[in-house]
């Protein structure tokens, strides 16, 4: 045994000596061995395929709450509503009626309306008598007959919507009404130039200007109420409605005449104020204020259908005051006759 011991540790001495005296020595020797494998096999299988990711599945979008409440209520106990079309229908026809119901069950308004329908038909029956019997002469009482009526409406809670319900002579009262509105803006706009007064402490061209402003809407006016009457005329005249008010010898004359004292007014302005011009001033800028007068005063003219004699007096003045060199101004004095 001490003798095999002996043999082992100088093999194991010597075997590193000689690997690293030649390196390649035990790889050289080094033989690879090769197994024979039997032909009938079959060949390997493929490798599996990467898993795939599970698709989401879709989630069902949520419904809005209306939509909620309305399948809620179109709902049946013990049906369903996706057996058939015509019952779908149906179920919503219902909902529908039944929501319609409770909107109307709690309003305030239309609960108004419906007490004065089932409650106020003896005060309506009487207006509509009243109306019905209408018939005036003269525009004054059709404005203050519109004025009442109006006021007994305005008790109800919803005068078409009540109203509509009954016999309601619609066409006549509404004309009527048509007739105030335009006499009562009339009679307004007549005023209006007849208490306007020229105030010298006011500067000129804000003076001139609203002047100019009245004669524009009494112009816009009177060509309103000359349309409104080529195209009901013949309708008031079958509610008796008086017309003489519309006519060329009513309310427009008063209106003409108030545009000739207009004139008369910007005529002597404009004299006040190129009386005040000094030396100093352009003649271009007194030009400019002579051209104005003359042609305001062919404005009211025109609409007027003439001037008076103290505007004539006052045009006269300014036309000696026109230089020569302007000839559009001679052509508009030429359509002013001065007697």
């Amino acid at each position: 045994m001490a003798k095999k011991d002996s043999v082992i540790e100088t093999s194991t001495k010597i075997a590193p000596t000689a690997a690293t005296r030649s390196p390649g020595a035990g790889i050289a020797n080094v033989q690879p061995k090769f197994y024979d494998c039997p032909s009938n096999l079959p060949p390997p299988p493929p490798p599996p395929l990467p898993p795939r990711r599970a698709a989401k599945a879709a989630s069902p979008r949520k419904a809005s709450p209306v939509v909620e409440m309305f399948q809620a209520l179109t709902t049946k106990k013990g049906k369903n509503p996706s057996v058939g079309g015509n019952y779908s229908k149906q179920i919503a026809s219902s909902a529908h009626n039944s929501i319609v119901g409770e909107i109307q069950n709690r309003s305030a308004h239309l609960l108004a309306i419906k007490s004065d329908i089932e409650t106020r038909g003896e005060f309506i029956e009487s207006l509509i008598q009243k109306v019905l019997a209408a018939a005036y002469q003269d525009i004054e009482d059709v404005l203050q007959f519109v004025d009442w009526l109006d006021n007994e409406l305005s008790s109800l809670a919803d005068e078409r919507a009540v109203l509509r319900h009954f016999q309601w002579p619609e066409k006549k009262a509404d004309a009527m009404r048509e007739a105030a509105i335009e006499y009562r803006s009339l009679k307004l706009l007549e005023t209006e130039v007849y208490s306007y007064k020229d105030d010298t402490t006011v500067p000129c061209g804000t003076a001139l200007k609203k002047m100019a402003g009245l004669l524009d809407k009494s112009e816009r006016s009177i060509q309103r109420l000359i349309k409104l009457r080529n195209s009901v005329m013949a309708t008031y005249k079958n509610h008796k409605i008086p017309t003489d008010w519309m006519l060329d010898s009513g309310t427009v004359a008063k209106i003409k005449q108030a545009s000739r004292m207009l004139a008369k007014m910007y005529m002597k302005r404009v004299i006040l104020e190129l009386e005040s011009f000094r030396y100093s001033e352009r003649e271009s800028t007194q030009e400019a204020f002579l051209l104005q007068g003359v042609h305001f005063a062919y404005r009211a003219h025109q609409f007027s259908g003439g001037l008076d004699s103290e505007t004539l007096c006052a045009f006269e003045e300014i036309r000696q005051r026109v230089p020569g060199h302007l000839q559009s101004s001679r052509e508009i004095f030429s359509a002013i006759p001065l007697s």
